[in-house]
């Protein structure tokens, strides 16, 4: 009695109970409407107390019609044989009887089901036989409704498992996707920290070996020293280790990992801009305006460009692809912008997430305080990346 009154407090609804309290609910409504059509329609004689505690007795085990939907298959079919057998009132158990098959076609495969049906057809052609014609042509009736709650039955459970199996893959697909997003920008920092750490390494091996000789000059010949060559040089490694601290604070922020030695050479810069060009797989209309460009500067450009290039060419989708690339000095930033006419930036043809180009382009600009910004184009077909790197103080600004 109290899980009765707790099941209709207010707020609750039958979606909020849980699966047995809700199938009790079903199970008392379907035996209050089985009790109305006893006594007012159907075939077959108005149910004494043996009829009534058949009909009633029926319904309670729809209550575990989910956990054991067999079992409560062969009970319900056993009292409802015996119920027609005493000739009650024939319509009174047809809803239960639906009600089950339907469960029993849900969660059972498509074999198991049509082998369920047809047992249950032909004890159901077994019991209607003795009433001759009539009893056959109520038989096909029932046969008709036999089949529709397998079938409808059967569908639910198909749909039910495609959306559950469509839900799985966009969870899988995400999980992979965050996954591959992560692993993406952490190779790129660690590619960052490799090259900050082959600057270093330049810088600081350079300054020691000036700072050597400047020392062993000073000490081996001090009256034929040329003072403003000294100063001069000792001058450039000043602004060499500004140069240098600058680059090594902006990109702290980007670094996890404090970088594995692994020598690539020098860093590559705007000089590699033409090679990059020569060689990208599509016409490249190059303009380069800018000197002086700090190194890690530099690099982030050139590492900008040749992402840009690959995307191009890769979606650009046009065999005589034009892509201009321009790099230039503007409001002491250096200006990259890389455009291209092909099919890339087209509705519908850049459709899904972003690609982890653009994620380490947007890395490599970070990594010296600069922005990325990547679209299509506003002034025609095709796709434009867009970045500005802060130049700070160049090698040869004075203090």
């Amino acid at each position: 009695m109290q899980a009765t009154i707790a099941a209709f407090r207010p707020g609750r609804t039958l979606a909020t109970l849980d699966p047995l309290r809700q199938d009790a609910l079903l199970a008392a409504a379907l035996a209050a409407l089985a009790s109305g059509i006893a006594v007012t329609v159907g075939s077959g004689r108005h149910p004494d107390a043996l009829g009534w505690a058949l009909l009633l007795g029926l319904h309670v085990p729809l209550v575990w019609r989910r956990r054991a939907p067999l079992t409560v298959l062969a009970v319900m079919i056993t009292l409802i044989a015996t119920y027609h057998q005493l000739d009650y009132n024939h319509s009174a158990p047809t809803a239960a009887s639906m009600v089950v098959l339907y469960t029993v076609a849900v969660t059972h495969g498509p074999r198991r089901t049509a082998f369920i049906g047809a047992a249950v057809v032909t004890l159901m052609l077994l019991l209607k036989i003795r009433h001759g014609m009539a009893g056959v042509q109520v038989s096909f009736q029932i046969t008709g409704w036999i089949v529709s709650m397998l079938v409808l039955g059967g569908y639910i459970r198909v749909h039910r498992e495609n959306a559950a199996a469509a839900v799985e893959r966009a969870e899988r697909a995400e999980r992979t996707r965050e996954e591959e997003a992560r692993r993406r920008v952490a190779e790129e920092r660690l590619r960052v920290a490799r090259d900050l750490h082959d600057l270093l390494a330049h810088t600081i091996t350079l300054i020691g070996v000036q700072t050597s000789v400047a020392a062993h000059v000073l000490e081996a010949d001090p009256e034929r020293l040329d003072r403003t060559a000294v100063a001069k040089a000792l001058d450039d490694i000043a602004a060499t280790c500004r140069t240098a601290r600058g680059e090594l604070r902006t990109t702290l922020e980007v670094l996890r990992d404090p970088g594995t030695p692994d020598a690539r050479g020098p860093l590559p810069g705007l000089a590699g801009l033409a090679e990059l060009a020569k060689s990208a797989g599509a016409r490249v209309d190059l303009a380069v305006r800018a000197d002086g460009v700090p190194p890690a500067v530099g690099a982030a450009a050139y590492r900008i460009v040749q992402e840009a290039l690959t995307n191009a060419v890769r979606h650009g989708g046009r065999a005589d692809l034009t892509v201009r690339v321009g790099v230039y000095e503007e409001q002491g930033g250096l200006r990259v912008r890389v455009t291209d006419d092909g099919v890339g930036g087209a509705a519908g043809a850049g459709a899904g997430p972003p690609g982890f180009g653009l994620v380490g382009m947007r890395e490599r600009a970070r990594s010296v305080g600069g922005t990325v910004e990547a679209g299509p184009r506003a002034d025609g077909p095709g796709f434009e990346v867009s970045a500005v790197l802060p130049l700070g103080e160049k090698p040869g600004d004075q203090r």
